[in-house]
């Protein structure tokens, strides 16, 4: 696992969040919807966000660009396989290949972050929090 990883001081803390922010997405992509009142296609825009949000969460934990590819691609094949087991699994969700579009396009998204100053944004905020404070 060494060099997977930033260099964290809690690296297993971090990948597990991440972890189960990916699995918190599958478990709401397969139980009923809740009825919330969404303008015409708005679910793309929740699709896009949660898939944004996973990328770039893995763009602050992971080390590589080779393994943000791995990840990246990872979570688009999620976002597929996910809209075929809504129709096929389920009875309350139906597939749809604009949502997982939508998915792709946000995985998309949340990787540019590699290219930002914010790409190592956990890695500073956990050292400053393990900083001594002085009195």
């Amino acid at each position: 696992m060494k060099g997977t990883l930033k260099p964290f001081r809690r690296p297993g803390l971090w990948l597990g969040l991440w972890c189960a922010a990916v699995a918190l997405v599958v478990v709401l992509s397969l139980v009923p919807p809740p009825p919330l009142p969404l303008p015409r296609h708005g679910d793309k825009l929740e699709h896009l966000l949660a898939y944004a949000l996973l990328s770039a969460a893995a763009v602050q934990v992971l080390a590589g660009r080779w393994r943000l590819l791995v990840a990246g691609a990872g979570l688009a094949l999620l976002g597929m396989a996910l809209e075929w087991a809504q129709g096929a699994l389920t009875v309350t969700r139906q597939a749809d290949m604009a949502d997982a579009v939508a998915n792709a396009l946000g995985v998309g998204l949340g990787l540019l972050t590699a290219l930002s100053p914010w790409r190592d944004a956990l890695l500073r905020l956990e050292r400053r929090l393990a900083r001594p404070r002085g009195g």
